[in-house]
């Protein structure tokens, strides 16, 4: 980027105050994720559980059906992110867009909660509609705060990090609580209060957001050109009509799912290609090279995300959850990836600081995250390989570790990768980069979910199934990391100085 085009987009950004070095409205930001991911991991932990318990009457052979559910669903959230940036950006504004789909992911928790299998479905497509607004908007606000040039980005962006899995810290734990102490037991929990109790969180979202955007000053307000009030009339009523059409992909099962996204996925490059070619040959060769990045994230997320899915049925299942008679809860598994990157993200962060000259390029950054999740694996064949007790049965702290592990290498990927796309991204669909970032892990997690039913196998998971899977899982993941730090040095040279 030119130093004019540089010069430019700073002097638009308002004088903030500085709290702990970063712009307040950080802060702000950070607060209205807390809530939102809140909401979103409150019910993580239940659903493959929920969905065996309630449709299946527990049957273990309801276990691949679950996962597929699962990884559809989650593909769907991101997924969404590409129609949400595309609204923000030529509808509704970064702020109305963020309280659109605040409001119908609070909607489509409430629905869950009632125990009919078309209902919950039509729940989930409701979140996934909301989802779809709120998400990538509040990421590409974060990058407004930030001049391109300014050193303070990449940490701003892993503080709200932090938001994010503070929220995922406490939601498992509290929901967890309320539904197996409260209003259940552990054998029966109360899965309507998971839901209802992440609906409140939501409706917490929104009602901090609505009212601390002010200390935004006009960063992700509408414009001129889409400040109409009636937008917001046309994209709610438009949202309504998409829900029925997402329950339909829901229903359509993950295979034909896939070819959706693949589809979206072709078109969403092929929009910001036409779009980086028009603005030269530095903007054309960032795009690809973001493209690049995109492919080697839908890996990544691929096998990260079994912690909703088959790692439930894991702990649930194979893993020695007792420990001086008390028995460690599946839900807690959760707060693992969330404790160690509150740990890990500050010392991550300085460290990224603190190299300078030597820190990693951002494709080796993500290299690094493909190594330290294909790690995981590795434990997880060990252990079902090596340390299966006489109960069939692998120690607690392998799991434990296998999120630790996947978490470092989400810390050198995710938060780096969304601040990627706000320096890579065409100027003008900075908002559609987002949820192109976002639909390329939306098709990671579909095929999660395709990947955990085969762990899980047609009668359900077994020692046998886990190892076949996770070995799979550890080749490809090692695989793509080693192949992502050969060809580093070519997609660097396409970032034209992108650091």
């Amino acid at each position: 980027m030119s130093g004019a085009t540089t010069t430019n987009t700073e002097a638009k950004i308002p004088e903030f105050k500085q709290i702990m070095g970063h712009p307040a409205p950080l802060w702000m930001l950070f607060m209205t994720e807390f809530w939102e991911r809140f909401a979103f991991y409150g019910i993580r932990w239940a659903l493959v559980l929920y969905v065996v318990a309630q449709f299946y009457s527990g049957d273990p052979t309801g276990e691949s059906a679950a996962n597929l559910v699962y990884g559809s669903y989650l593909a769907l959230v991101y997924a969404a992110a590409l129609f949400g940036g595309y609204v923000a950006d030529r509808v509704l504004g970064y702020q109305r867009s963020i309280l659109v789909g605040a409001s119908f992911m609070a909607a489509g928790l409430f629905m869950i909660a009632l125990p009919d299998q078309t209902v919950f479905k039509f729940g989930l497509a409701t979140i996934i509609v909301g989802n779809g607004m709120f998400k990538p908007n509040i990421s590409t606000m974060v990058g407004k705060l930030y001049g391109a040039a300014d050193p303070r980005r990449d940490s701003g962006f892993t503080i709200f990090y932090m938001g994010i899995n503070s929220g995922a810290l406490v939601a498992p734990v509290l929901t967890e609580w309320l539904a197996s102490a409260v209003f259940g037991n552990h054998g029966m929990p109360a899965y309507k209060v998971v839901f209802l109790s992440a609906g409140v969180g939501m409706l917490v979202s929104l009602v901090w957001f609505f009212i601390g955007r002010a200390q935004l000053k006009g960063i992700g307000a509408p414009d001129q050109s889409n400040a109409d009030p009636k937008r917001m009339v046309y994209v709610v009523l438009g949202s309504l009509c998409v829900i029925p059409l997402v329950y339909l992909l829901l229903a359509a099962g993950a295979a034909n799912l896939q070819i959706v996204l693949s589809g979206l996925f072709i078109l969403l490059s092929v929009m910001l290609l036409v779009e980086g070619i028009r603005n030269g040959k530095v903007a054309r060769d960032k795009v690809i090279a973001m493209l690049l990045i995109f492919f080697f994230n839908i890996m990544f997320w691929m096998f990260f995300e079994q912690a909703g899915s088959s790692f439930t049925f894991l702990a649930d299942k194979i893993v020695d959850r007792v420990m001086f008679n008390w028995t460690f809860p599946v839900a807690w598994f959760q707060t693992v990836n969330s404790l160690a990157i509150i740990s890990c993200a500050p010392v991550i962060a300085f460290i990224w600081v603190a190299m300078r000259g030597a820190n990693p390029s951002i494709p080796r950054k993500f290299g690094l995250g493909l190594l330290f999740n294909g790690a995981a694996f590795g434990l997880l064949m060990y252990a079902l390989s090596m340390l299966v007790n006489v109960d069939n049965k692998i120690p607690f702290w392998t799991l434990f570790m296998v999120y630790v592990l996947q978490s470092i290498g989400e810390l050198c990927l995710s938060p780096i990768g969304l601040s990627m796309v706000t320096k890579l991204a065409p100027t003008r669909l900075v908002g559609l980069g987002m949820g192109g970032w976002f639909l390329s892990t939306g098709i990671g997690n579909n095929l999660s979910g395709i990947f955990a039913s085969h762990v899980s196998g047609e009668a359900g998971m077994s020692i046998t199934s886990a190892l076949s899977g996770y070995t799979f899982g550890f080749y490809s993941l090692m695989a793509g990391g080693v192949l992502l730090f050969l060809i580093a040095p070519l997609i660097q040279k396409l970032m034209h100085g992108v650091k």
